[in-house]
């Protein structure tokens, strides 16, 4: 590999977290929060001591492991360890000595870090069987380090039966490296009481065009003072989501940016500026001024994320039973959008020594086997992590209603929003590109001219892509 390349990863796995804080652990809301901002608040000088921390994070001994054990890398414990203890029961069921070695990790950088260090010392056998890693850099770091992963491609999983959105990540050159663990499907939350106040429901804001949307969130703006939508502005997920739901991608390529030219893109840009500047949209500084101010402030009457976002709503519990989720709108209306943000899947390392055992444990459980239903339900009651196992998704636990949305069954919903969510094309410099669009957005709304700050836009990722090959 490339030293330069060895350089830009361990640069960056520190400081492209934020899908780590949000999708991969975001369940587990304090835990989320502080990752995120710990990231970004680093991320100029964390470089150096990323490499040291992941050093010091605790390793896997797979030489030593049993017949019927396999080690995973895995952080959050109030989200991700919860389903993979779920999981580890679940098979106990085939295999009454199995036992599943969890290895806690401070986050999303320290499995990044093990990878990378391992691969530029040419020894993976410092990694244990199974890593968690975030889906959004999974393509990059197969393609860094082919050598250090093993496809799942015979587990025997029925990959029609696992969101098409999600297995796109862990689909490499054909072949299929990952098991979804969580579910990012987008909703679009809202305060029911404070539509119905200002004279509209639920169905008024489903289906309908992002224009409409706006005139309704100006109306519920200039009614109440409330905003109807808010997001972290410091790490903007907003026109990545929008645009996903019209089925378009801001790349035609890995490394081609589709910017200029892009109406759809163009248009989006124009929602959030307009919404921002009449009140509609609050751009919040930081994470925590999105999740504590914003929404737990009660300054939003709606909220659009990842499905991750649902313990930062529920924060609140004055406003039990005054929520309700919907689909996202779209550009021309009409019809519901569709879109994803964050989550983690499971990869068996080219350490692995059980291979057949690690497929099957997979397959079983996260990968829709007869163990998934038992291995979601207690991975929804213990942490929240929501299945993006189309099968699963049907069984009794997930039809039941949730108090907070005022009895909506939201759980068996977003698996079947998730169904939908259409796939786009992505790249390995997602997390560049969301920086220049972030500032973008900052641009327009102060004045500058939208087509200029695009062609600014595409020009300067173009020129980071440029410099990441030589």
């Amino acid at each position: 590999m490339k030293r330069k390349a060895l350089s830009m990863v361990l640069a960056s796995a520190m400081t492209l977290s934020m899908i780590a804080g949000c999708g991969g652990s975001g369940s587990a809301d304090t835990t989320a929060n502080e990752t995120t901002e710990a990231t970004e608040a680093t991320e100029s000088t964390e470089d150096a001591g990323a490499a040291e921390e992941a050093t010091e994070a605790p390793t896997a001994d797979v030489a030593s492991e049993g017949e019927h054990e396999l080690s995973v890398y895995a952080w959050d414990e109030n989200f991700n360890i919860p389903a993979l203890k779920a999981a580890e029961k679940a098979y106990q069921a085939v295999d009454s000595e199995f036992t599943l070695n969890i290895i806690t990790q401070s986050g999303s950088q320290d499995v990044e870090q093990a990878v990378t260090l391992a691969a530029a010392a040419g020894d993976f056998s410092t990694l244990p069987d199974i890593v968690l890693f975030q889906d959004h850099y999974i393509q990059k770091f197969v393609a860094d380090y082919p050598d250090a992963w093993q496809d799942i491609d015979d587990a025997g999983i029925d990959w029609s039966n696992l969101g098409a959105e999600k297995i796109s990540y862990s689909t490499i050159g054909g072949k299929h490296y990952g098991a979804p663990v969580d579910n990012g499907t987008a909703i679009f939350a809202y305060r029911t009481d404070i539509l119905e106040q200002c004279g509209y429901s639920i169905n008024d804001v489903t289906g309908i065009s992002w224009d409409r949307w706006l005139e309704i969130a100006k109306d519920v703006h200039d009614q109440t003072g409330m905003a109807l939508l808010s997001m972290d502005h410091s790490g903007d997920d907003l026109p990545y989501m929008m645009l996903q739901a019209e089925g378009v991608s801001q790349w035609t390529d890995n490394t081609t940016p589709n910017l200029v030219g892009n109406d759809k893109f163009k248009k989006i840009i124009e929602v959030i500026v307009q919404g921002a500047n009449d009140g509609s949209i609050i751009l919040a500084n930081s994470w925590s001024e999105y999740t504590d101010q914003t929404i737990q402030g009660d300054q939003v009457a709606g909220v659009m994320n990842g499905n991750w976002i649902i313990p930062t709503i529920e924060q609140v519990a004055d406003n039990s039973g005054k929520w309700a989720i919907t689909t996202l709108p779209t550009i021309d209306g009409g019809k519901d959008g569709y879109a994803a943000n964050g989550g983690s899947s499971l990869y068996v390392t080219a350490n692995c020594s059980k291979p057949d055992l690690a497929k099957s444990f997979l397959a079983y459980t996260f990968g829709g086997g007869e163990g998934a239903i038992e291995t979601y339900d207690a991975a929804l009651t213990d942490g929240g992590v929501i299945t993006t196992c189309i099968s699963a998704g049907k069984s009794d636990v997930y039809a039941k209603g949730v108090d907070f949305f005022n009895g909506q069954a939201i759980y068996a919903d977003i698996v079947e929003m998730g169904s939908h969510v259409p796939v786009i094309q992505q790249s390995d410099f997602h997390y560049n590109l969301r920086t220049l669009v972030n500032t973008l957005i900052t641009n327009v709304q102060n004045g500058n001219d939208i087509d200029s700050e695009i062609q600014a836009a595409q020009e300067q990722i173009e020129f980071e892509i440029a410099g990441s090959q030589n």
